[in-house]
């Protein structure tokens, strides 16, 4: 048996929590995720391990009654997802007009790779291993620390990978080729004192 029109209504739209209380959760929640990644580093966001991808997709679940409190209604869902979306898009646009709150706020870049050299001091600071770094090689293109001119783990969680220039495999290609024209020399050197004799 379906519930009467009016109570269905009321189930799904009436919140049971003031509105501004609904508005002020998240973004409580917003920015106390925000100083809580911030303080623990640039890994949570690098998702290097299922490790780290668990404790973000637990974060959602942990958070979620903090946000939305006892209010199941679709209303108070729609409050705190715009509230979400409100506070996400001013912290927006205060860092893209303060350049130096933002950098403040985001941190600095880490080198991890300098010259086809890994930084053991920076990856301890950054609790990455040998393995995690070698899979964000693999996932770039890379296979070995020696083919990378400079891996950086950036501020928002992500990783700029530059190969050397010339990479290992061209610099070996172009030792073939000078030797593949050298042996071409030497053969048309060797059919001229053949032509020249006959």
């Amino acid at each position: 048996m379906t519930a009467p029109l009016p109570t269905l209504y009321h189930d799904m739209f009436q919140m049971q929590l003031p509105l501004v209380e609904k508005i002020v959760r998240p973004m409580i929640v917003y920015l106390c995720l925000v100083v809580f990644l911030r303080l623990f580093g640039k890994r949570e966001l690098a998702q290097l391990n299922p490790f780290d991808l668990v404790v973000l997709l637990s974060l959602s679940n942990t958070v979620q009654n903090a946000m939305i409190g006892d209010d199941n209604s679709v209303s108070g869902g729609i409050v705190g997802a715009f509230s979400l979306l409100a506070i996400n898009w001013g912290v927006m646009w205060v860092l893209y007009r303060a350049p130096k709150v933002n950098q403040a706020l985001q941190g600095q870049p880490s080198t991890l790779i300098a010259g086809g050299v890994p930084d053991e001091a920076e990856m301890r600071r950054q609790s990455m291993t040998m393995e995690d770094l070698v899979s964000v090689l693999n996932r770039n293109g890379f296979s070995d620390p020696a083919e990378v001119s400079s891996c950086v783990l950036e501020p928002n969680g992500t990783f700029f990978v530059k190969g050397r220039t010339p990479t290992v495999s061209q610099v070996e290609r172009g030792e073939l080729m000078a030797m593949l024209e050298q042996l071409s020399d030497e053969v048309r050197s060797l059919r001229r004192q053949i032509e020249a004799k006959g």
